[in-house]
């Protein structure tokens, strides 16, 4: 399928162009028009470079607002009108379910990306009701939906939003292993420190990070929590707190993790929720063992005791146990456990394998 019109509804230019590269690479490579509509952002520049071409899309990532939802369903129908692609492919929960329901409509070819279900789904409400009525009229007629999880997957199997024919498992977005190469473990075994990559906000995990890393700092003084990621406001007297009380290291947004990762012993995300947690996949990359959450779209980057530990969710007590045992484990074993982790990224999460299914899900090779 050559020289075809391909429209990627998405809604942010930082996830789409980081995690989707190689994707949107080899879709130009096999002669596409690639359209991407988004809103405005500094990386559109790079998509446009590869040979996209940009529609600028305002959506409203937070909340449902009928008014700003129902201006971005109308939004979709002009530009499917004016592009009138082939295919087109959607990422995360508006565009997935607004783009998806409009593409339906105008009988054009889609395929849906689930990338993590939100919080919408974690709580027994009408929001639940509502976003899963809405998934399944957008993605009732949906040629491929992809998912990063098998967990996320059995959801909307047993909500009945999707047959079992339509769906498509990845292993998450993937990891480019030239990009994030591994890179020799830290020679200091007396100050170890772990980093935390991600928002700070509350399913994320951090409250049970910043408990449990108050409790190893009264036990071991040598070592270090680096916290790096955009602060949600309510946050902020905490995270001062803990600062200037010398629990942790802040360093707010970071276009460039690699070097965090890279001077880190051990990765470390106690989230409630995820679609595949990138940040686990480069950390495991770059050779360093992963502490994290035994819930789907993180326990997948992770052989518990081979190259890291799983915790329990919302368990502060289990995770201040899992960083104790890591701290008393020999140093040799720390490296080996981060060797093992490039392992397994290289076996499961390579982005190469990624591109190729999605490839073949969208019937594209």
């Amino acid at each position: 399928m050559k020289n075809k019109k391909i429209l990627i509804l998405a809604n942010l230019d930082i996830g789409l162009y980081k995690f989707r590269k190689a994707l949107i690479q080899e879709l130009l490579n096999h002669g596409n028009e690639v359209y991407v509509s988004l809103p405005n952002g500094k990386l559109v520049k790079n998509l446009q470079e590869m040979g996209c071409r940009f529609v600028e899309t305002s959506v409203d990532r937070r909340g449902m607002n009928p008014v700003t939802d129902f201006t971005l369903l109308i939004k979709y129908r002009q530009i499917l009108r004016k592009i009138k692609p082939d295919l087109v492919i959607t990422y995360t929960i508006k565009p997935n379910i607004y783009g998806g329901m409009m593409a339906r409509i105008q009988k054009i070819p889609y395929a849906i990306n689930i990338t993590g279900l939100g919080t919408a789904f974690q709580t027994e409400n009408f929001v639940k009701k509502m976003v899963i009525f809405l998934y399944k009229m957008s993605c009732k007629k949906a040629k491929t939906v992809f998912f990063e999880n098998e967990g996320n997957q059995r959801v909307f199997l047993k909500h009945r939003i999707i047959t079992r024919n339509q769906t498509c498992l990845l292993p998450g977005a993937g990891v480019d292993l030239e990009e994030y190469d591994l890179t020799e473990y830290p020679k200091d075994s007396k100050k170890i420190r772990f980093l935390f990559i991600g928002r700070i906000m509350k399913e994320k995990g951090v409250d049970e990070l910043f408990k449990a890393a108050v409790n190893i700092k009264k036990i071991y003084p040598n070592i270090f929590f680096d916290i790096v990621g955009p602060m949600e406001d309510d946050y902020k007297n905490r995270i001062d707190s803990l600062v200037e009380n010398g629990i942790l290291y802040y360093y707010g947004y970071q276009e460039n993790v690699k070097p965090f990762i890279e001077k880190s012993h051990c990765f470390v995300l106690p989230s409630y929720h995820e679609g595949m947690a990138n940040t686990l996949l480069e950390a495991g990359a770059m050779g360093r063992p992963l502490i994290t959450s035994r819930i789907h779209g993180c326990m997948e980057a992770v052989e518990d005791g081979k190259n890291g530990y799983l915790v329990n969710i919302r368990d502060a007590k289990d995770l201040e146990l899992k960083l104790k045992d890591f701290i008393e484990t020999e140093y040799k074993t720390k490296k080996r456990m981060g060797q093992a982790s490039r392992k397994r990224m290289e076996t499961v999460f390579d982005k190469k394998i990624v591109v190729r299914k999605t490839m073949e899900g969208l019937s594209l090779k």
